[in-house]
């Protein structure tokens, strides 16, 4: 993991393409927001957080690359933005319904709407940007 330098409200990290790399994205994430306070729904920024991570390794990670946690609190709009930044050309999409009970995928956005306040996916040259917004007010 590669830590950038930080401003007061704002965190980013670089992980390798490792299933080790989820719980430091965890730990990275709630350090932040401990640090800034904002442990109110920290159960939720985790579990989208870690959802996020996951499916960039699966999915939107080419072998030999990496992704990046970007992690903002926005003062005025109070509002706590996740980004996940990788290089893979995967599409992302909502599943269009509920997977059934036995498969082994396909919850993985819908574990982040659930919870966020809202989400979306950006560009990126290449790749992509997953993101995902709290309110904290």
């Amino acid at each position: 993991m590669n830590e950038t330098p930080q401003l007061p409200y704002y965190r980013a990290a670089f992980y390798c393409r490792e299933l080790r790399s989820i719980p430091v994205v965890r730990k990275f994430t709630r350090k932040a927001l401990v640090e800034w306070e904002c442990e109110k729904r920290m159960d939720d920024v985790l579990l989208c957080v870690i959802e996020l991570a996951t499916n960039a390794l699966r999915h939107g990670v080419p072998p030999g690359r990496g992704f990046k946690v970007h992690i903002y609190l926005e003062g005025i709009e109070n509002a706590l933005r996740v980004e996940l930044h990788d290089s893979g050309d995967g599409e992302v999409r909502p599943s269009d319904g509920m997977p059934g009970a036995d498969d082994e995928g396909g919850r993985g956005l819908l574990l982040v709407a659930a919870p966020a306040d809202e989400w979306g996916v950006g560009e990126r040259n290449p790749g992509k940007i997953v993101w995902c917004e709290f309110g904290i007010a």
